[in-house]
């Protein structure tokens, strides 16, 4: 029974670690903003995705702008995948803000482009509401 016992754990184990080296990147990407420097991503580039934040499906014609030192660098606007990419951005911190009608626009400030890095973005969005409330002008009147 121990035998049985132990021959089960050590083929457990095995499978765990292999399963663990399977799904290693060799170069992988941290988080949803992270330098990267996975061969999918060319140096002095900014590549991600845009997706619904609820439905989690790729979002189609996002306007994404870079800025730099508060100034318009480049724009581009998502695929059919909700894929975007800006190739040869000058190194420096850049905001960027993803906006698409129907939806609350999102930025993403102090991202630091770094020569020879590539970068990864994804970014969620959030549908906007028809109407929100707001206070009333009479609210702030003295009668």
């Amino acid at each position: 029974m121990k035998r049985k016992l132990l021959l089960l754990v050590a083929g457990m184990f095995t499978l765990g670690i292999a399963g663990v080296h399977a799904s290693i990147d060799p170069e992988p990407c941290t988080g949803t903003s992270a330098p990267c420097k996975s061969t999918n991503i060319k140096k002095n580039n900014l590549a991600g995705q845009v997706l619904h934040a609820e439905k989690k499906n790729p979002l189609k014609d996002v306007i994404v702008t870079a800025f730099i030192s508060s100034k318009k660098e480049k724009t581009v606007s998502t695929d059919n995948g909700g894929s975007f990419a800006f190739d040869e951005l000058k190194p420096g911190t850049y905001r960027f803000v993803f906006e698409k009608a129907g939806f609350k626009k999102v930025t993403r400030e102090k991202i630091v482009i770094k020569t020879d890095e590539g970068f990864l973005m994804n970014v969620e969005m959030i549908e906007a509401k028809d109407f929100e409330l707001l206070p009333s002008p009479m609210h702030f009147t003295d009668f």
